[in-house]
């Protein structure tokens, strides 16, 4: 087994709630796959209010979706 040594500031740290000086690479993917995530639905969150779909329902969701997958079978 091989050692990997990264180097984190005390806030990122805290941020991510790390407890061990020393961790897995199981538990290192995990702790910045969670955080990832996080920025991603805050970045998807963010482009549905700019984009005025957080107000859509889920009928008009699945309406929207439909109609943009018959426009593409028509296209081709």
């Amino acid at each position: 087994m091989r050692t990997l040594n990264i180097s984190i500031s005390d806030i990122e740290y805290s941020k991510f709630g790390i407890k061990n000086d020393k961790l897995s690479f199981t538990e290192f993917i995990e702790i910045v796959s969670k955080e990832l995530s996080k920025q991603n639905l805050s970045k998807c969150i963010e482009l549905a209010s700019k984009y005025g779909l957080s107000t859509m329902t889920m009928d008009e969701i699945t309406n929207e979706v439909k109609a943009v997958r018959q426009n593409a079978k028509h296209s081709n």
